[in-house]
């Protein structure tokens, strides 16, 4: 069996992504804010990170072979608000975002290395690791180009040790926070800005992540996937 942990499982891509995952031979534990069907661990809390591992690896009768980390926030921050308020968004986007994330995969590694055991990390970062984000969005555009140099660094510092990395950078996703964020920025008028013509659905990121977690090949670490309808090519 294949034991999977999957962070902000409860919605939207989090959600596909579980869909696509259940499948003969895999078991997969999810997380969310609330509890429910997965473990609950609130990422604004920096302990909640190793908490959330050390539950699952519980669960998992102590070996973890793959680690998705999906869960995040996009929550505006525009800069005329005072400074304490500022900061104060910015430092919880990036606990959530990138720090929570990080702590995982160090508990990821180590727990590979111990184990002296392949494993593998899917980081969800975002199309705005490379083009940026709104000027209300400084920070969640950071924490997901720091997710991207993490991916990389990782995939160079392990893959001898059969620890492979790889991220995804979604565009638009038709998930809850994508609506709000269309329909603020004028919805139809946007989408002009995508060749496709619509935005991702959350199956086409969870396709992604399925292949990078079960079928990617080794030589492959390292590797950003975008999916972006083209609204950003590198």
């Amino acid at each position: 069996m294949t034991n999977i942990l999957l962070t902000g499982s409860s919605r939207g891509i989090g959600a596909a992504i579980a869909t696509a995952l259940d499948l003969p031979g895999i078991n997969l534990i999810g997380h969310g804010t609330s509890s429910g069907s997965g473990i609950a661990a609130d990422f604004a809390d920096p302990a909640a990170p190793a908490a959330l591992w050390h539950a699952a690896l519980e669960r998992f009768g102590g070996q973890i072979d793959i680690l998705i980390n999906n869960a995040g926030v996009f929550e505006e921050n525009p800069i005329g608000q005072d400074d304490a308020a500022w900061i104060a968004t910015w430092n919880r986007t990036m606990q959530i975002n990138l720090t929570a994330s990080a702590a995982l995969c160090r508990l990821a590694v180590r727990h590979w290395q111990d184990r002296a055991a392949p494993g593998r990390i899917i980081n969800i970062a975002s199309r705005a690791a490379y083009r940026g984000d709104s000027p209300a969005h400084w920070h969640y555009a950071a924490s997901k180009a720091g997710m991207v140099a993490m991916t990389k660094t990782i995939a160079r510092g392990y893959a001898r040790e059969g620890i492979l990395a790889f991220a995804i950078c979604p565009g638009f996703t038709m998930t809850g926070m994508a609506e709000d964020y269309l329909s603020s920025r004028g919805g139809d008028k946007l989408l002009a800005d995508i060749p496709l013509g619509r935005v991702a659905d959350p199956s086409e990121v969870a396709t992604a992540a399925r292949f990078l977690a079960l079928k990617a090949p080794p030589s492959m670490t390292g590797a950003v996937l975008d999916i972006n309808g083209a609204s950003y090519v590198r």
